[in-house]
């Protein structure tokens, strides 16, 4: 069983990817998104700005190839 995932800022879930090789690309993150990418393997990300519950906070995970734990070794 995969341990509580808590609620968290677009902040915090934008410096833990970071940590975990993306890297924000400005020109596509303007306006209520911010946009990521890892070259290696190839994957984009859009996480929106504000408060992330626990249910898309899982599905942002989930499409960097992550699990849960792995991810909250990043906070």
């Amino acid at each position: 069983m995969s341990p509580q995932l808590p609620s968290l800022s677009s902040r915090e879930v934008i410096a833990a990817l970071q940590k975990a090789g993306f890297a924000v690309i400005p020109a596509r993150g303007k306006g209520s998104h911010t946009f990521l990418y890892r070259p290696d393997p190839p994957t984009g990300l859009t996480v929106p700005k504000g408060e992330i519950g626990r249910g898309l906070l899982r599905a942002i995970i989930r499409q960097a190839g992550m699990t849960v734990e792995e991810f909250l070794k990043l906070l």
